[in-house]
């Protein structure tokens, strides 16, 4: 189903429909932010405390191992008392895993911020989505999901650029941590004060969300909830190959300098930005919404491969390398929107924070189960396994995709025939 195929809405002034993407999208870059809080800084954890990157790797999991938990469960929440005081919580988790990161004296200091850090992430998904499709109206919903998307890679980029700069600039680590408290406390005290423009009523109030869905847990039977769950599985186990060991990786494989392969991460995720700005438009032209995704994918798991299996040729084969992990992030971000559309038109009525919070736990696990293989794998020297492995999980993310969109389209048909 298309955008422009989705039923219609009452009509809403451009400027609150722009207001609402806006606040969100600030709100959804700033936890793609903490999702870095930690990795840029992992050479000067490792120098200063005596770690290894297996260790740094389960700083990762500890993260998303939170936030997955919590993810799953924060959808009741969410549908239950409203996205909006969640999201307040949220971001004061954010403080407070920033100032202990930045007081850490050493390694258990560190997993107690990753937690806290996993812990204010937990709801974005499900508290984003539940306002974006409750007060955006429909017409404008692709370039929501848009906006949605490129903030999250902005923030991604935006990570390692203020940390490690902020570094650099004081001569301290800790002042940088420090200062991400600081913007953490600032995004909080705007959406605080532009509070009318999250306000939605929790899905039990819903007119007519009884009528659907007689048991809260009645989603979970659902197929379609769980191969989306197992597509942000696959698919961010790719991403976290990219945010957590593409820099060292380059390092060891092309001899480029640490400094200059450290930008990867920020030129993945300004590509995949670009990619959703293009993705926002294909999404309200193309009614096979996993066929957009699977070709981008696609495209991405080539790029990863040839940059690990060191098919570059000529004395700038590290500059080429460089550039083609940095392209892979256009697909990605590509096949971003046309996704969350996906995961909106599995999801029963009634049930849109549960569904979102469900599937979305699953780009938490990718990330706590890739990170420490992952690092494993830098520790024994196969730098080139975080490409091949990066590509691997972005194939089988196309083939649960392709399953999705089966089912959906079946669901569709019979939709219709019994109308």
């Amino acid at each position: 189903m298309s955008a422009s195929a989705l039923p219609a809405s009452p009509a809403v002034p451009l400027r609150e429909d722009a207001r609402t993407i806006g606040l969100v999208a600030l709100a959804h870059g700033t936890s793609h932010f903490f999702h870095l809080l930690l990795p840029p800084l992992f050479p000067l954890f490792i120098r200063e405390f005596g770690l290894s990157y297996a260790q740094m790797g389960l700083l990762v999991s500890t993260f998303f191992v939170v936030s997955g938990v919590g993810q799953a469960l924060s959808g009741f929440v969410v549908d239950r008392l409203g996205p909006r005081p969640v999201l307040f919580a949220a971001l004061g988790c954010f403080v407070l895993a920033a100032l202990a990161a930045a007081m850490a004296p050493g390694y258990a200091a560190l997993i107690a911020a990753a937690a806290l850090a996993g812990l204010g992430n937990s709801p974005f998904h499900p508290v984003d989505f539940t306002i974006l499709n409750q007060r955006v109206s429909v017409p404008r919903l692709g370039h929501a999901f848009s906006a949605h998307g490129i903030s999250g890679n902005l923030g991604w980029a935006a990570a390692p650029v203020f940390l490690l700069g902020l570094t650099a600039a004081t001569g301290s680590w800790r002042v940088a941590l420090a200062s991400a408290a600081l913007w953490a406390l600032a995004v909080l005290a705007l959406l605080a004060w532009q509070r009318d423009a999250l306000d939605v009523r929790p899905a039990h109030k819903a007119t007519g969300a009884a009528q659907h869905e007689k048991h809260p847990l009645a989603f979970l039977r659902l197929g379609s909830v769980w191969l989306c769950f197992s597509f942000f599985f696959w698919t961010t186990a790719a991403l976290s190959a990219i945010q957590s060991f593409a820099a060292p990786a380059l390092q060891k494989l092309y001899a480029l300098p640490l400094a200059t392969a450290s930008m990867v991460v920020s030129g993945y995720m300004l590509c995949g930005a670009a990619g959703m700005v293009v993705g926002g438009f294909l999404l309200a032209r193309v009614a096979r919404l996993e066929r957009i995704i699977s070709a981008c994918l696609l495209l991405s798991a080539v790029l990863l491969l040839c940059v690990g299996q060191g098919w570059l040729p000529g004395a700038h084969a590290g500059a080429f390398a460089l550039a083609l992990t940095a392209a892979a992030g256009i697909g990605s971000g590509l096949a971003g929107p046309s996704r969350d559309m996906l995961i909106k038109q599995a999801a029963p009525p009634g049930a849109t924070g549960r569904v979102y919070g469900m599937v979305y736990s699953g780009l938490d696990l990718g990330f706590a189960l890739a990170a420490p293989i992952l690092g494993a794998l830098m520790d024994h020297g196969r730098a080139d396994g975080v490409f091949g492995g990066a590509a691997l999980s972005l194939v089988l993310g196309v083939a649960c995709a392709a399953m999705v969109g089966v089912r959906v389209a079946a669901g569709r048909r019979l939709a219709t025939a019994a109308a």
